[in-house]
């Protein structure tokens, strides 16, 4: 198995079925809504590198992810700036003008929460020294540790700055999906902005300089099952 590759079940609930159904099914769907989220043109199309169903709808992390996407870090490499066993993630995708997009989805909002795992004392001094420069870059202020609580949301963030000092065109984009009742996920879009709201409150940072490479996007579930299948098919 190719290191960094990660083959998954054909997902039965929660966010990694709607992210495979999104990219397998409805790439066009969410397509639309990328663009419209981050105001870019509607005129390219999106190769959608992962997951996959013909490549047993695999994840990449550490270098896989950079290889899949054909990226090249020039400045600082991803080995500088992070250990092995990074960000796993949910979907990869490279537009025809070469835009790279990282997608990470949602379906309720606990998963918002997280903290950095036991390491090894050196992978963890690497991982805070780069988190505090993601910090700094984004002008917060937040006495925080960025370890802890919002962990996989800061290390996104930290991931997509790395890529940003490369020159490179990537785009951050978290998925939140409504209705997914059988995880007790949010009904409306506005239940998940409160919850965001909190967290970049607590990170402290409102208006940072990554704003225009990353987007939140609000996909309901009810336009990714058949109109006339009920309510409690979701739940």
């Amino acid at each position: 198995m190719k290191l960094g590759r990660f083959p998954q079940p054909s997902a039965r609930k929660g966010s990694q079925k709607w992210i495979q159904k999104l990219v397998n099914d409805k790439p066009e769907f969410l397509n639309s809504k990328i663009w419209s989220a981050l105001n870019l043109s509607e005129g390219e199309d999106v190769q959608w590198l992962s997951p996959l169903r013909s490549d047993e709808y695999a994840e990449y992390r550490d270098q896989a992810f950079l290889d899949l996407l054909d990226m090249k870090l020039d400045k600082i490499s991803l080995a500088q700036f992070w250990p092995k066993g990074g960000p796993q993630w949910d979907a990869l995708g490279k537009s025809s003008s070469g835009k790279l997009f990282l997608i990470e989805g949602k379906s309720h909002i606990s998963e918002l929460m997280s903290s950095l795992r036991a390491e090894d004392e050196e992978s963890r001094k690497k991982i805070q020294k780069s988190l505090e420069e993601t910090k700094r870059h984004l002008n917060s202020k937040a006495h925080t540790d960025w370890s802890q609580g919002f962990y996989q949301y800061t290390n996104r963030l930290a991931h997509l700055h790395l890529l940003r000092k490369n020159n490179l065109p990537a785009y951050l984009v978290h998925v939140y999906f409504l209705k997914d009742f059988e995880m007790k996920g949010p009904d409306t879009f506005h239940e998940w902005e409160g919850a965001i709201k909190l967290l970049e409150s607590y990170l402290e940072i409102g208006r940072h300089r990554l704003r225009k490479f990353t987007t939140n996007v609000y996909i309901d579930l009810q336009n990714l099952v058949d109109k006339h299948v009920p309510r409690d098919f979701l739940a």
